[in-house]
């Protein structure tokens, strides 16, 4: 296996689109299913289903996340095969899977058939330099959805990982100010050594009405009833956390609250380089697992 084989591309959005034609203009055949743009490549060759498509090349590039359903491979064009039953069913032994946050029962799969797989989301490289990105459109939403100047506004980011850490840097820059709310005492202090406040997760029912901004990037509902009720329909709350979110959106919803749930923001603001991020990366995963 080398890049030199057919590359396949199936499902995912721009990003795979940009990444389909950086792959061709550096001379590589590339099949792609269940993706199409105006702006693909017209020299990028389109499988007619997903059966065909695995069959054509054995460096298969899904989509990130694979799946937001754990049935459908997540994609912007609809397509009745495109699901993870079939994508299981068809990949075979000496093939390569690539793509983000791969399912457990997809991972069994390619354990169970000597199948190659690697996880681009859990390579600490990338996921550092698609923060700036997530960074970047969170404030975009944050903006967007708000009637007031960042500038001068507090703000209270729930969670102290890598996207948190990007956004508060860039929000600091827009003289915003910043709270931090985690769950351990060691990730408040690291906040609070750049400038932040910072409050525990087990106090945030005491201050979570002090905020004009709530940025959610725990993976967990976090924003539940009882602290939404504490809030008024003015405060912006931009949920970043995987699917299904962090706020319980039955009651924002009854309650018109201003909660947004904003997914896979680098491949809606920054396209492009996320794509280049991505190529970068598949280059390299290829040519060690062909060492």
């Amino acid at each position: 296996m080398s890049i030199n084989d057919t590359i396949l591309i199936i499902g995912g959005d721009l990003r795979q689109i940009y990444m389909a034609n950086i792959l061709i203009s550096k001379g590589l055949n590339v099949v792609v299913y269940g993706l199409d743009h105006p702006t693909l490549d017209v020299n990028c060759k389109k499988a007619k289903s997903l059966k065909d498509a695995i069959n054509m090349g054995d460096i298969i590039i899904g989509p990130i996340p694979v799946t937001r359903d754990k049935t459908h491979i997540y994609g912007k064009e609809e397509k009745k095969d495109l699901k993870l039953s079939t994508l299981s069913e068809e990949l075979h032994s000496g093939q390569f899977f690539i793509g983000g946050n791969i399912p457990a029962s997809l991972v069994q799969i390619c354990n169970e058939k000597e199948i190659l797989y690697y996880d681009l989301m859990k390579d600490e490289q990338i996921t550092i330099l698609n923060s700036i990105a997530t960074a970047e459109g969170t404030i975009f939403e944050a903006i967007k959805h708000s009637t007031i100047n960042l500038h001068g506004s507090k703000c209270l980011i729930l969670g102290y990982g890598r996207c948190a850490t990007v956004l508060a840097k860039k929000l600091s820059g827009l003289d915003v100010d910043i709270t931090i709310c985690a769950r351990r005492p060691e990730n408040l202090a690291s906040a609070k050594s750049f400038g932040y406040e910072g409050i525990l997760l087990s106090h945030l029912k005491e201050y979570i009405s002090d905020f004009d901004y709530i940025i959610n990037t725990i993976p967990s509902v976090v924003l539940s009833k009882e602290l939404l009720e504490l809030l008024s329909q003015e405060t912006t709350i931009i949920d970043i956390a995987s699917a299904p979110g962090g706020v319980d959106y039955d009651y924002a919803k009854e309650n018109n609250l201003n909660a947004h749930l904003c997914l896979g923001l680098p491949g809606k603001v920054a396209p492009k380089t996320s794509a280049n991020i991505l190529v970068d990366a598949i280059f390299k995963i290829i040519k060690k697992g062909s060492e």
